[in-house]
């Protein structure tokens, strides 16, 4: 019994581990120097126009790189909105989303149809190189060991080594997560861009 209770124990603590690019609420964004203390306390949008394209969304205060689109940017706005809201099934508004339904939400927002599916999401647009990734574009996964599409997310921050990009997780709804992350980083298939530049 003590074997299966440690051997239980030596995998939470490695699951917690990689874990550790997951933001989940806005104190842990605070934690990890991408939301400001207090808007207050907040430096303007324009003190970060010079930070190689990196600024503060001016409803989250969520550290995020600007698209060359500004419907782009709109649509990465929308889906901060919804941090925090929890999992659900076949979700699309603040009572529950999924995945797909965060994604479909937030563009339709805009005024833009995408399939409500994450595989069906794949096929939509252009896929492009991790290298011509910008905020807004679709980023997508195959996780649970399955061979075909089944997670979707929209790319909220580009930097040199990874990408950090806004979903819903079962385990922890709405958060910002990182391709830096072991999980996400072994489970990357494709980014598309769905908007025309």
């Amino acid at each position: 019994m003590k074997k299966i209770t440690l051997l239980f124990l030596s995998i939470l603590l490695v699951s917690c581990k990689t874990q550790s690019n997951i933001v989940t609420s806005k104190q842990e964004a605070i934690d990890k120097g991408m939301y400001s203390y207090s808007k207050e306390e907040q430096p303007s949008i324009k003190d970060f126009e010079n930070e190689a394209q990196n600024n503060y969304d001016e409803t989250t205060y969520i550290k995020v790189s600007k698209s060359e689109n500004e419907t782009a940017n709109n649509i990465v706005d929308e889906a901060l909105k919804n941090l925090g809201v929890k999992y659900k099934t076949g979700g699309t508004t603040k009572t529950g989303m999924d995945c797909s339904g965060l994604v479909f939400s937030s563009f339709g927002s805009y005024d833009i149809t995408l399939p409500r599916t994450s595989v069906d999401m794949s096929k939509h647009g252009e896929m492009i190189s991790t290298r011509e990734a910008q905020p807004g574009d679709l980023i997508f996964f195959k996780t649970n060991g399955k061979n075909t599409i089944n997670h979707v997310g929209i790319i909220v921050e580009v930097l040199p080594n990874e990408i950090k990009f806004i979903h819903s997780s079962t385990q922890k709804g709405v958060i910002v997560s990182s391709t830096s992350d072991a999980y996400y980083g072994k489970t990357f298939t494709q980014i598309n861009r769905v908007l025309n530049y």
